[in-house]
């Protein structure tokens, strides 16, 4: 494979992006830094098919990045191969409004072929190529400039290693049958629902106990002022306000701005000074939250009651069984909460009730629910059993 030198200028750009466009497919990874800024600072992007790899350098003066972007955005004939893609295809969401496609995912892959629910990159290579990866440079300062040469060998090798992992990976997953059971998850990956952060929707992401309406009116309109306030800022959610804080403030809302010198977890300036009053602006138009957007109740709680959450616990031991027998990640199957969803009595909207998973597991977790299916030791070996009023 020929590596080029790290790629800082628009024709060579454009070039190296030509070629690759005809390629079935190509490995991307990025480097970032995001530990101070709210929006993640593209510092490096890696790229390879089979015959070639770079490091391209975003932070170059006047490096048009369109031909990248197009490739990655617009190609819906060119495969994009991340390894637990998820931040990087975050970046091309935030700089393009779009996401990779089609894209597939080594991670995901490998919960399908029995290597866990989350290998880390490392493991995979090693397990893959039998290569032990130098991990001295992982935690470097990507912004910094210029790279030497040891940080773009380093950068460089998490595409090459992706791109002969892959075909190896795929044809496993063709000879067990299993590249089907992975569409879905990765058109769930590629969903641009999943990148965007919508001021609106930024309070799910914050726990708080209880649901009275009033409380997470004033949640929802919080954690829309956060969320506002560190994009304009540019600055991480929590240098703004805490969740904990954040969840305090909701359910114990001060009167006036004079107050908020008072409220453990932030400045006393903010008592008189203007995002003190944007907070206070956010506080008093707030409104009860709407019925349909409350959260949906714990199962666990009175809904479900004591037997069905011991049903609820039964089905996860059957998941853990079915997972071990055919070795793939329990993950891939079934999710807890519609495990318990299903003990609750629930057969509607539940993925593991539809299509491969249906035919895996969810036929027989019915069957557990419904008296059909009990479990026994044999040799020391739990297993499942069929009981004796099928028909």
């Amino acid at each position: 494979m020929h590596i080029h030198p790290l790629v800082t200028d628009s024709a060579t750009l454009a070039n190296l992006c030509a070629r690759l466009s005809q390629a079935d497919f190509v490995a991307i990874d990025t480097e970032f830094m995001r530990e101070s800024t709210y929006w993640p600072e593209l510092c490096l992007i890696q790229i390879a098919d089979t015959e070639e790899a770079a490091a391209i350098d975003p932070m170059a003066p006047g490096l048009d990045m369109t031909p990248l972007l197009d490739l990655l955005v617009h190609n819906e004939d060119v495969l994009k191969v991340f390894h637990a893609g998820g931040q990087d295809i975050e970046i091309v969401y935030n700089l393009t409004g779009k996401t990779p496609h089609p894209l597939f995912d080594t991670q995901v892959a490998a919960m399908a072929l029995g290597q866990g629910e989350q290998i880390g990159y490392s493991n995979l290579v090693d397990s893959w190529l039998g290569i032990s990866i130098d991990k001295g440079a992982r935690f470097t300062d990507w912004s910094r400039r210029p790279l030497d040469a040891r940080q773009i060998e380093y950068a460089i090798g998490d595409v090459t290693h992706l791109a002969r992992i892959f075909p190896k990976m795929l044809e496993r997953l063709r000879t067990t049958g299993r590249g089907a059971w992975l569409d879905q998850e990765m058109e769930r990956l590629a969903d641009p629902a999943h990148y965007a952060n919508d001021p609106d929707l930024a309070w799910k992401r914050v726990r708080i106990s209880g649901r009275k309406p009033e409380v997470l009116g004033r949640l929802k309109a919080l954690a829309r002022w956060r969320e506002l306030e560190a994009q304009a800022k540019d600055l991480p959610r929590g240098r703004i306000v805490k969740d904990e804080t954040l969840g305090d403030l909701a359910g114990n809302p001060p009167r006036k701005q004079a107050d908020l010198a008072k409220v453990r977890g932030l400045s006393a300036t903010w008592a008189g000074n203007d995002i003190g009053a944007r907070l206070m602006a956010a506080i008093e138009g707030a409104g009860p939250l709407p019925a349909d957007e409350l959260p949906p109740r714990d199962d666990r709680k009175p809904g479900l009651g004591k037997d069905g959450a011991l049903v609820a616990d039964l089905l996860k031991l059957l998941l853990k069984i079915r997972a071990r027998d055919i070795d793939v990640a329990s993950k891939l199957l079934a999710r807890s909460d519609e495990l318990e969803a299903l003990a609750a009595g629930s057969r509607k909207g539940l993925p593991m009730l539809e299509g491969w998973r249906y035919d895996q597991f969810g036929r027989d977790a019915v069957d557990l629910v419904e008296g059909r299916l009990g479990f026994a030791v044999k040799g020391g070996r739990l297993t499942m059993t069929r009981t004796e009023d099928v028909a």
